[in-house]
């Protein structure tokens, strides 16, 4: 009897052995498909990358001609027009709590801070179906492009710099009777200087980083546009939203691009 038992405990532990690594395997399968199932689940519940905006700054002095250039780039190409002026001048006429305290600032003749400015851009560029904007007249300051940067985090695709000759910019400016109630030939030279005081910055900061296409902005207005039509339609994601008349010949128009 015990010769007979002691042959079987060979085979039952070599059974038992069997079935552990038997079970082993089972479930080593059943943990892998649960890992698997946990993986498969991440990949489909993590939404998609939203697509970074496509931003333009336009700079440029008074008189310029940036204002009509703007539209005629928001018509042609189907950005959205945001103006810091026309922002901070809408938050007064709703009176606002910022309004207030904007209105205030000016009264004083002091310069709103630009947190305030680029958060009313950030509230813009977030509320908006539209992912490609023009940003009309900013940064005007270092400040304001430093904290265009540190709260909106992106960095504008075009920087447009239309640049023309104080003598003509002052000349459109009284001739157009659309300028201040007080401009005169003293006045806007005063403006000018602090626009380049302030803006000049900006202007070599973008340069440097190989985004500013500077306009001459001497000539008609379809005549400008002219050195403007290029800049967009190099642009992939532009293309498929633009409306340029096909009369409208780009001609051999040479665009400077200041990088």
């Amino acid at each position: 009897m015990w010769r007979r038992v002691a042959l079987l405990s060979p085979m039952i532990s070599s059974s038992s052995r069997s079935l552990k690594l038997s079970q082993a395997a089972s479930g080593l399968k059943v943990g892998e498909s649960f890992a698997t199932d946990i993986i498969n689940q991440d990949e489909r519940v993590s939404p998609p990358k939203e697509k970074a905006p496509f931003i333009t700054f336009v700079l440029g002095g008074p008189g310029s001609g940036k204002g009509t250039q703007c539209e005629k780039i928001v018509e042609t190409f189907g950005l959205q027009h945001l103006s810091a002026g026309d922002l901070l001048r809408r938050e007064i006429a709703m009176h606002t709590e910022n309004g207030a305290m904007i209105l205030n600032l000016i009264k004083d003749g002091k310069i709103v801070p630009s947190e305030v400015t680029v958060k009313l851009i950030q509230k813009e560029l977030e509320s908006s179906d539209n992912r490609k904007f023009l940003i009309d007249g900013f940064p005007r300051t270092e400040e304001n492009r430093v904290a265009f940067e540190r709260i909106i985090r992106a960095d504008p695709d075009v920087v447009l710099f239309f640049d023309c000759p104080e003598e003509e910019m002052v000349k459109r400016v009284l001739n157009r009777n659309q300028g201040r109630i007080d401009d005169n030939i003293t006045t806007m030279k005063k403006r000018l200087k602090i626009f380049n005081a302030l803006n000049r910055p900006v202007i070599d900061y973008y340069k440097n980083k190989g985004k500013l296409y500077t306009i001459n902005a001497v000539g008609t207005v379809d005549d400008i546009f002219q050195h403007v039509l290029p800049i967009f339609n190099s642009f992939e994601q532009l293309k498929e939203s633009s409306h340029v008349n096909p009369q409208s010949h780009l001609g051999s128009s040479l665009v400077e691009n200041s990088s």
